[in-house]
């Protein structure tokens, strides 16, 4: 029996394991362990494949796990966090009952994108629109930004159904979007060859020590925005 070819799999559970406690904080509103647990099913998320490549062990029925369990992870988690946020705006929502469940459109942008990754060949060293992973931390923070941040701007627009709605749409499209963005794989062993990785990196933390739980949202927008302004210059 060879249990290396076991391993991949066994780590790709652990992460909708991790996905399935959060959606249990997230039905008890303890938004701070459901990130903590998405991060942390993320994690193995990264590392299946890493474990599949190094035993040379990659198989179908690990792609489509992978993707599975990806899909409580980074899409039914986020979709229930979007939820949860537009229930909490109930007062601007008035007797439309129906409009909280709009905050499964990340879910369903979510699997939609989980699906066409499996066959989209032309996402093995960079991807195009923003991987779910990325996004779950994105619709996440939102929470933690609301409830750790004194502002009282954040306060209005993270708690108005509308500007809810804009964001649950605009997740979904730009999980989907044709836009490539760049690779944070280090592949060439000079400054020069990763001049752009490591200044994502560098800012990333910079943002991260000084805004902390805002900072995840902001990193997410400036990675797409950095992936969009590279692929001017690279086209010119």
């Amino acid at each position: 029996m060879n249990i290396k070819k076991h391993i991949p799999n066994l780590i790709t559970l652990i992460n909708l394991f991790c996905g399935c406690i959060a959606v249990v904080y997230v039905s008890e509103a303890n938004y701070l362990m459901a990130f903590y647990m998405v991060c942390l099913g993320i994690f193995f998320d990264f590392f299946d494949g890493f474990f599949a490549r190094l035993f040379k062990v990659s198989s179908p029925l690990g792609l489509q796990l992978d993707s599975l369990a990806d899909m409580v992870t980074s899409g039914v988690v986020p979709g229930y966090v979007m939820f949860s946020l537009f229930t909490d705006s109930a007062h601007d929502i008035g007797t439309n009952a129906f409009i909280p469940f709009l905050g499964f459109i990340v879910t369903l942008g979510s699997c939609y994108r989980l699906a066409n990754f499996n066959i989209d060949t032309r996402q093995t060293d960079s991807f195009i629109g923003l991987p779910t992973p990325a996004n779950a931390l994105f619709i996440l923070s939102l929470p933690l930004v609301l409830k750790f941040s004194d502002s009282l701007l954040v306060l209005e627009i993270l708690t108005n159904q509308w500007i809810l709605l804009v964001i649950a749409l605009c997740s979904a499209y730009i999980m989907n979007a044709e836009i490539p963005l760049f690779s944070l794989k280090i592949k060439k062993m000079s400054v020069k060859g990763n001049a752009l990785q490591i200044a994502f990196l560098l800012i990333s933390l910079i943002l991260l020590f000084v805004l902390q739980y805002m900072a995840i949202p902001v990193i997410i927008v400036f990675y797409v925005l950095l992936s969009v302004v590279n692929n001017i210059f690279l086209k010119k």
